[in-house]
């Protein structure tokens, strides 16, 4: 097994790798939302602090990523990926009438954990469903696809809060409700529009992909993968502290969301050509460069008070996400057994989760004990580890790659 796939003949994506791209571009749409205002409203409507801010938002995404590990392991054991995440889309649906609704921090911490269970469900059958449909040789392609339409999702979303806000004097419940149609036509495009594939009469089924054996079939490449994945996670903290900081600079509230729309515009432009391009070189070179972007994002940020260095910042952080996120899932689809692929998913998700969970809650106790120059400072030194790290366990992964 190889990390890249050289001199294979160039195919169109199938169709279910599209459609599959625009029902996350659709949800993306719907979560950007509200999450790109969630921070905002918390601080200044509710009275939260920054380390809540970061609790939550590590809370939550540990939850997706706890959740991942049963749902893929589901999946295989059933051999059927779509009916879960069907789910896991359907009760992220549900869930967005519970953010308007909220009275107090208890019901948002409430609806974001719910919200966020919708994302594990869906999560790794969604990603091991992707892998089961492309082609070997185009992977990357595929996941990075996946991924430019999701962040398409995630910059489009911002810009309606933006206009939402400004239409409405900055009503964040008018545009709450507004983001709940979004997510019920994400439900009902990938429930009527995707066909999953026959399963392989060959493969043998996972019996009890959770057990031990499992574990050690999944292959000491795989475990090298979520090293490097762990690694990456730790290096960087939700994207709510980049709102943060362009409240703390002085950006005014309507124009908050545009930062989430700089950053996932930066990633969506990238996501896919890097997807391309790791189906030809070795992917963990281009890893390498999202994390010295990640490294100059954090500097920028931290040193730079001004609007420009704000967007310099927000870029590079975009950059260093196109360049890494598609490639990791690629990694992992290279990895694993395919009978194992919504296990494998699973476990990744689950420590890169509660990796984030850590990041997270450290940087809102340093912005909180030093300002936003400590959070991204901090940031720039796990970047730089991590970088080293990387190039440790990356050679590693490619010897054990190229046996």
């Amino acid at each position: 097994m190889t990390t890249t796939t050289p001199n294979v003949v160039r195919t169109k994506l199938p169709r279910g790798i599209w459609v599959l791209g625009f029902v996350s571009m659709l949800m993306d749409i719907s979560s950007e939302m509200i999450h790109a205002l969630l921070p905002l409203y918390l601080v200044t409507v509710l009275g939260a602090s920054t380390l809540t801010v970061g609790f939550i938002e590590g809370i939550a995404e540990a939850t997706a990523s706890i959740t991942k590990i049963f749902s893929g392991a589901l999946s295989d054991w059933l051999g059927r990926r779509k009916l879960l995440a069907a789910l896991g889309y359907g009760l992220a649906a549900l869930t967005k009438p519970l953010f308007p609704l909220a009275p107090s921090i208890g019901w948002l911490v409430a609806a974001r954990f719910i919200d966020r269970v919708g994302k594990g469900i869906r999560g790794a059958p969604r990603d091991a469903l992707i892998a089961d449909i492309a082609p070997v040789g185009l992977r990357g392609a595929s996941f990075g696809l996946r991924q430019s339409l999701d962040t398409i999702g995630a910059f489009a979303g911002p810009l309606v809060a933006i206009g939402l806000m400004w239409w409405t004097a900055d009503n964040f419940t008018i545009v709450f409700w507004v983001a709940v149609l979004p997510a019920f036509l994400s439900f009902g495009l990938i429930s009527l529009a995707v066909n999953e594939p026959e399963p392989d009469p060959n493969r043998e089924p996972a019996r009890n992909p959770l057990n031990l054996a499992a574990m050690r079939q999944l292959g000491a490449v795989y475990w090298r993968v979520v090293a490097v994945g762990v690694v990456f996670t730790l290096a960087r903290f939700s994207e709510a502290f980049l709102i943060l900081r362009a409240q703390n600079i002085g950006l005014n509230a309507m124009w908050v969301p545009a930062v989430l729309v700089l950053m996932n515009v930066a990633y969506a432009l990238s996501a896919y050509p890097a997807g391309v391009l790791s189906d030809r070189i070795n992917r963990i070179s281009l890893l390498a460069l999202g994390l010295v972007f990640l490294a100059a994002a954090d500097l920028a940020l931290a040193l730079l008070g001004s609007l420009a260095g704000l967007a310099l910042g927000v870029v590079l952080w975009g950059l260093h996400m196109g360049l890494t996120q598609g490639l990791l899932s690629a990694l992992v689809a290279d990895a694993a057994p395919p009978s194992l692929r919504g296990t494998a998913f699973g476990y990744f998700n689950l420590f890169t989760g509660l990796a984030l969970l850590a990041a997270s809650v450290i940087a809102g106790a340093l912005w909180d004990a030093y300002g936003p120059a400590g959070t991204f400072l901090a940031g720039l030194g796990f970047a730089l580890i991590s970088l080293v790290g990387l190039l440790a366990v990356g050679n590693g992964l490619a010897a054990e790659h190229e046996r």
